[in-house]
């Protein structure tokens, strides 16, 4: 079986987030985001180059979590993808990007992060069912879903 995997993203938070809410409804989570960049030097060394600053945003309940827990200054690591699309200004059309993250976190090698245990496992199992239930409606297979409780951990 194949990993999945996709592009991803680190770096620090450059700007205040901002939220905005879509045309269809869902929460946005906006940042300007720094990365550092290095050029490797043939003593070994390296010699730190200018940062670039590219666009960040997350939708719906991945934005409602950023929201709670990104500030500025904060490193992170994401996981999504590019999106391309077209802005007009000043009546010229301009090529910009910005990277969409499915999934955002601390970047643990740079952040002291504490855990909160105590009831993701519950959440996981629910957003699992509800997901295999509204699948399976969409087919029009239908099948009970077995509720499960929380994961014991050892």
């Amino acid at each position: 079986m194949a990993f999945h995997t996709q592009p991803s993203l680190s770096g620090f938070i450059a700007s205040d987030p901002q939220q905005s809410v879509t045309e269809h409804g869902d929460t946005r989570f906006y940042v300007r985001v720094g990365q550092a960049h290095f050029r490797r030097e043939d003593d070994g060394g390296f010699t730190e180059l200018e940062p670039s600053f590219p666009d960040l945003v997350a939708y719906r309940a991945t934005a409602e979590r950023a929201l709670t827990r990104f500030s500025k200054g904060d490193s992170f690591v994401a996981e999504g993808y590019v999106r391309m699309f077209q802005v007009e200004r000043d009546g010229e059309a301009i090529q910009r990007e910005e990277f969409v993250a499915r999934k955002i976190g601390h970047d643990l090698a740079r952040t002291n992060h504490e855990v909160d245990r105590a009831h993701p496992a519950v959440k996981t199992s629910r957003l699992m069912r509800a997901r295999m239930a509204s699948s399976m409606a969409r087919s029009g297979r239908s099948r009970r879903i077995r509720s499960i409780g929380p994961v014991e951990r050892r």
